[in-house]
């Protein structure tokens, strides 16, 4: 029930302020809150850190895969990801993060989340 409630809200918050692109994708900038309720409520979520080696080192978001968006490998790593299924992409204060969303966007994955002030603000 709990997670059903979760899944409710988060779902009101999206269709709220969520942006949607031309082929009805979804990419919203979301809160750490938001996030985790779209960790709790979606299994099929897909955690993407785009930082480089030194700051994953000091940690990650339980579930991430490291796709550092500085290398010429992004693109190729991108492609190991399904489209279809929702994205959360994080770096350590945003930026880095919401140009790997609008990357995204342009490869045409359906739905990505930006996690607003990155891992700096993160807490588990």
């Amino acid at each position: 029930m709990k997670i059903l409630a979760s899944f409710l809200f988060s779902t009101l918050l999206l269709s709220c302020t969520a942006q949607t692109d031309s082929k009805g994708g979804t990419f919203k900038d979301v809160s750490s809150e938001e996030a985790k309720n779209l960790m709790a409520a979606d299994h099929n979520l897909q955690i993407v850190d785009v930082r480089q080696n030194a700051e994953v080192a000091r940690g990650m978001i339980t579930g991430a895969v490291q796709m550092d968006i500085s290398k010429p490998a992004f693109d190729k790593q991108l492609e190991t990801l399904d489209k279809e299924k929702p994205v959360l992409v994080y770096c350590a204060a945003g930026g880095r993060s919401k140009t790997a969303q609008e990357i995204m966007q342009e490869k045409g994955f359906k739905i990505v989340y930006n996690l607003q002030r990155g891992y700096e603000q993160w807490e588990e």
